[in-house]
């Protein structure tokens, strides 16, 4: 809400999808076919949809999640009951690609068995994003797409890019890679307090681009807002989840960031040139999500004098307990001394007033899977002195594996809605 009342933007991006999160979303559909997009689109677009339609701000966003057109119809819906008519609206559909992944091979699907897959989405580029804009489109709502390329079809709109034009397009996804974390570029995730101090965390402001025609960038925020917008956070984004600097696949470009310059440009701004690119793949990625069993977890803590060994004592009868079953895994974590590290740190010498802990695994069976939480709620009575706070969980996990299928297998499909 304060980019578009306060930000002078053209255009707002929601990037709001992960991996495993389209998989929950396909799932939300096969039980309800008008479900499967981002359940907070419409709370969104109440709180954005009257200031950017007074404004002239497009919106793109992927919270049509696993049912873009269903989050469109939402939208078109919300629109006339705001009294905001005449608004144009997409829906990009086409990347779910399930049918296609069902004829892939064992190999090609990592060992998973095709009677567990539940969805299958391919990553589309730019381009349909592009063409719901030249259609008019106020509000583009798409599925799956790479998240840079929400930002590069806003480009490509904008400028007349071409979509062969690779050093264009890879200047155009480093200002997208940039973006597409919001909060994590103004210092968010970047806040360690003595070594990367942000101001005024608990107001954060959100990153804005103002791009030049040849895709150069000034990187900004509303003046007045929290956080931070520095070289260290912007370096800090366009490493984050880079493996080859030299060569970033994306559906639009193989994106070369290896001459990237990152520069001041006075407070809270960064100008960012000298991405480049090389043709875009043949194939692309589609994210798999399959049924992968039942994780359960129990929790339970111990406090004051004592406590790490009575946390070690519960563990310990709590392996020997949960032996018999069927779980295909089983962890244990005393949160507070080793969950995160394990045993490479050691045990600080003064032992800690306060632990809980944590046991997890994993099953085929519902069944198997349940009795971790009963025999953690059965310390209580039959374990060490003094546990509480008992939690228990039991829930489908979705795991999900990454196949290619060739471009040309995928057809995207742009359709509008009008409030």
């Amino acid at each position: 809400m304060e980019l578009a009342a306060k930000g002078s933007v053209d255009w707002l991006v929601f990037e709001c999808l992960a991996e495993r999160t389209i998989a929950l979303a396909q799932k939300e559909r096969l039980l309800h076919p008008d479900a499967g997009y981002d359940p907070f689109l419409e709370e969104r677009m109440e709180a954005v949809l009257p200031l950017c339609a007074k404004q002239g701000i497009g919106i793109v966003s992927n919270m049509g999640a696993a049912n873009p057109v269903a989050a469109a119809r939402r939208t078109m819906e919300t629109a006339r009951r705001l009294g905001l008519f005449g608004l144009r609206i997409a829906a990009v559909t086409g990347d779910d690609v399930l049918s296609e992944v069902r004829n892939l091979s064992p190999d090609e699907l990592q060992g998973v068995p095709r009677q567990k897959l539940i969805a299958a989405n391919a990553y589309l580029g730019a381009e349909p994003i592009a063409r719901a804009l030249a259609e008019g489109a106020d509000v583009v709502l798409t599925g799956r797409v790479a998240d840079p390329s929400m930002f590069v079809g806003i480009l490509m709109h904008e400028f007349g890019w071409p979509a062969d034009d690779w050093n264009l397009l890879g200047q155009g996804t480093l200002v997208g890679h940039l973006m597409e974390c919001a909060g994590q570029l103004t210092g968010g995730y970047f806040a360690d307090p003595g070594y990367g101090d942000v101001p005024d965390l608990a107001h954060l402001g959100f990153p804005i681009a103002e791009v030049a025609q040849n895709g150069n960038a000034a990187i900004t925020k509303v003046e007045g807002s929290g956080g931070l917008i520095s070289r260290a956070t912007c370096t800090e984004q366009l490493l984050y989840e880079i493996q080859d600097p030299a060569a970033y696949v994306t559906p639009d470009v193989v994106a070369d960031f290896s001459g990237v310059s990152i520069e001041g440009a006075g407070a809270n701004r960064i100008c960012v040139r000298g991405g480049s690119g090389k043709p875009r793949p043949e194939f692309l990625k589609v994210s798999v999500g399959f049924h992968d069993g039942y994780v359960a977890e129990g929790q339970i803590s111990y406090a004051g004098p004592g406590a790490l060994a009575r946390a070690q004592l519960a563990r310990e009868i709590l392996s020997q307990r949960l032996r018999g079953y069927p779980l295909d895994e089983l962890r244990f974590d005393l949160i507070g001394v080793n969950a995160i590290a394990g045993d490479v740190l050691p045990i600080i010498a003064c032992p800690p007033q306060e632990v809980r802990l944590r046991a997890a695994g994993r099953s085929e069976s519902r069944h198997a899977a349940s009795m971790i939480p009963r025999e953690v709620e059965a310390l209580y009575t039959n374990g060490p002195a003094a546990g509480g706070g008992v939690v228990q969980t039991v829930r489908d996990s979705i795991g999900v594996v990454s196949v290619s299928i060739p471009r040309s297998a995928v057809a995207p499909v742009v359709q509008l809605e009008v409030s």
